[in-house]
């Protein structure tokens, strides 16, 4: 997220009050130069620090892109699809702490941008979306590639924009920036026609900003901060259940600190890992539907939950109402709305998450002079559930590889300073389990809109924004397929990006729900990509004709030594097709519908449950 050095007008420190948050500097009695809406766009871009944008031109983003060639300080990379484009700017913004911007034309390339936009909106990605749109005189007549692309997305974007004229383009792009980049960080779309394109008017920068109804709150109520640090402070079985606001929020360092003053357990959800080391004696791994044991089951036991930067996502919480029954809540996070959405607080907290920590830290301290806090049994518990329940799997009796020891050697040979991007299903599951993360922004994934495809496209969007860091993508066989074009972007603008294809040849996550709640019909789900004699497509031709290194994996022994070759190769992307059985399951499992407690830590390890 911004900070003290952002470039937008008026937004030095956002949000740390609601009075002076949107103030800007008078603008410069030197007479404004004039440029064309297109030639604005690209100024606003260049002023506010923007370096690298993912997009594909067509008819009405035409102008804007006849002006990008004249750009010495933007990066554009052009994708083979627009939704490539979003969702490398996730992975660019995910990565990197700062915006990512796409592009598109009009009607379809616009619709193409939506999947990656809605991704945005549900995980909370700072996205700057522009689009092209046709002439204001031709709008709602039909027009060529003509769709209200306004009106489609402002249900998942924090706002979208129509700008018709192109005095108004300055003011847009920045307050775009603004939206997109405070309180929570979430997608924002720009839609210009192409006569405000076309057109000239005089550029004034920094523009003045009217954002009315905009007034993220980051400093929390000082008393709300005592009441929750006197709760933690009485509290026998806490629990600190940590989501993505606190990576997005650049928190992480705070959150240590709170957990080492304090002693608490940490749990960190899918979008929260690596926001507290796995490697720390504190941290109980990863809670939820296919979350560790011991995390689902210390929030199960607690009696204070205190909850920063999460939603209480169906996928973590399973049946509400069985939920931590036993728990007091503190409920911490930046975006009011969330706040008793799923579970009532007993302690509301409405805050940035690294000023709440940090607050709360000091509090804390200050509260255990009166009492002494006394967990002792509370770990004597947590110690036993994390001995009898680690992580782990058993070799596939199909003599074929383990997608578990795969992505785990992956982890082990490139180690926490590489970041991994992983697509949805089995392989995104193993990649949050099996792989350490010691560091924030260090594992990329689709968590809120579950968006296969997402793999291939964010991880070329981390290695622009992160250029010295291994980035590997983690992907399934059937992600790889929706958007493995991005290789051809990959090759020619080298980016060295590394691609684990975790091949099952099916749709792995729903064929383990077809085995364990459909009686095995496994209706639909088998892509015959790698398994007998049908291999369509050959990953490893497809790859070769992509520009890639390509390796095939099919025996234990070759794994480390083609991860090995993936990680010395620089010159091109690699991608490894890693032959796996499509048997193996991701265990732990809270199937859906049920309470937490009825955690599986394999099928024969637990009473029989069945879906509800």
């Amino acid at each position: 997220m911004p900070t003290e050095s952002n470039p937008v007008p008026g937004s030095a420190n956002p949000g740390a009050s609601t009075t002076t948050a949107h103030k800007t500097p008078a603008p410069s009695s030197a007479q404004p130069e004039m440029l064309t809406g297109s030639g604005a766009i690209l100024r606003s871009l260049e002023k506010l620090g923007v370096k690298d944008v993912f997009g594909l031109p067509g008819g009405a983003i035409m102008p804007f892109y006849d002006e990008l060639m004249s750009s010495t300080s933007i990066r554009h990379i052009l994708v083979r699809h627009e939704q490539g484009a979003g969702h490398a700017a996730e992975g660019y913004a995910s990565s990197g702490s700062t915006i990512g911007v796409c592009i598109a034309t009009s009607g379809p390339g616009a619709t193409n941008l939506v999947t990656a936009i809605a991704d945005a909106h549900m995980d909370s990605v700072p996205l700057l979306a522009i689009t092209g749109q046709v002439f204001s005189t031709s709008m709602g007549t039909d027009a060529f590639q003509e769709v209200d692309i306004v009106g489609i997305t402002m249900p998942i974007t924090k706002h979208s924009f129509l700008v018709t004229k192109p005095e108004d383009v300055p003011a847009t792009i920045a307050a775009a920036y603004l939206i997109a980049t405070t309180g929570r960080p979430g997608p924002v779309l720009v839609d210009v026609t192409k006569d405000a394109q076309q057109n000239y008017a005089p550029f004034v920068w920094p523009p003045k900003l009217d954002l009315p109804g905009y007034h993220p709150v980051t400093k929390a109520h000082g008393k709300q901060i005592q009441a929750a640090a006197q709760l933690l402070a009485e509290a026998k079985r806490p629990v600190f259940y940590v989501g993505g606001g606190v990576v997005r929020a650049g928190a992480s360092q705070v959150l240590l600190e709170l957990a080492e003053k304090t002693g608490v357990p940490v749990v960190t959800t899918l979008m929260a890992r690596g926001a507290f080391p796995d490697s720390h004696k504190q941290h109980l791994g990863m809670p939820g539907m296919h979350g560790t044991v011991p995390a689902v089951l210390a929030i199960q036991e607690s009696d204070l939950l205190i909850s920063l930067g999460a939603r209480f996502d169906d996928r973590v919480t399973g049946k509400p109402s069985e939920f931590a029954p036993n728990a007091k809540v503190v409920h911490v996070d930046i975006d009011p709305a969330e706040i008793s959405k799923i579970r009532v607080a007993d302690v509301p907290i409405v805050g940035d998450a690294k000023d709440v920590i940090a607050d709360l830290t000091t509090a804390y301290l200050a509260a255990i002079k009166k009492t002494s806090p006394d967990i002792s049994e509370w770990w004597t518990r947590l110690n036993y559930l994390m001995k009898e329940f680690p992580l782990g799997y058993d070799d596939p009796e199909d003599g074929l590889l383990a997608p578990q020891y795969v992505i785990e050697r992956i982890g082990e040979i490139t180690g926490p300073e590489g970041i991994y991007a992983a697509g949805v299903g089995q392989h995104q599951m193993w990649a949050a389990q099996f792989i350490k993360y010691e560091r924030p922004n260090s594992f990329l994934n689709s968590g809120g809109a579950g968006t296969m495809g997402y793999g291939v496209p964010a991880a070329m969007g981390a290695k622009v924004a992160q250029p010295d860091r291994t980035v590997w993508a983690i992907d399934g066989d059937g992600c790889f397929q929706m958007t493995n074009q991005e290789l051809a972007t990959c090759a020619i603008n080298k980016i060295p990006i590394k691609v684990a294809i975790i091949n099952n040849s099916s749709l792995g996550m729903v064929r383990q729900w077809q085995t364990l709640f459909y009686d095995g019909r496994h209706s639909f789900t088998d892509l015959n990509t790698g398994h007998d004699t049908v291999m369509i497509p050959d990953f490893v031709k497809l790859a070769e004709a992509y520009g890639c290194l390509a390796i095939r994996v099919t025996k234990k022994d070759e794994v480390d030594a083609a991860i090995k070759l993936a990680n010395e190769t620089n010159d091109r992307p690699v991608v490894i097709d890693f032959v796996v059985s499509r048997d193996s399951m991701v265990w732990p499992m809270v199937p859906q519908g049920v309470g937490n407690s009825a955690v599986q830590y394999a099928r024969d390890h637990a009473p029989e449950w069945e879906e509800e």
